[in-house]
């Protein structure tokens, strides 16, 4: 079954967005709000476009507002993936 990890998360923020100063993605960023991070919700906007691209799924929008940590988006995505890989 697929999995998104936080370091391909991370990676995927990088690559859509950048990363801002003095925010270190490879700590323990979790739990800690994008908006912390120094992302907003274009570039979630980016980063959901590629992983439904690439993992074949279509993620929920509502819920998708209301993930504001990585922990909430990967538990997102990662449920639409068992939903997927159990149809």
């Amino acid at each position: 079954m697929d999995r998104l990890e936080l370091n391909e998360l991370t990676a995927l923020l990088r690559t859509c967005a950048g990363e801002g100063e003095g925010i270190d993605l490879n700590g323990d960023v979790l739990d800690t709000p994008f908006v912390d991070l120094g992302y907003d919700s274009l570039a979630l906007l980016q980063v959901t476009g590629i992983v439904e691209r690439d993992h074949d799924i279509t993620l929920d929008e509502e819920a998708l507002d209301e993930a504001e940590t990585p922990r909430q988006y990967l538990d997102l995505v990662n449920q639409a993936l068992s939903a997927r890989a159990a149809a």
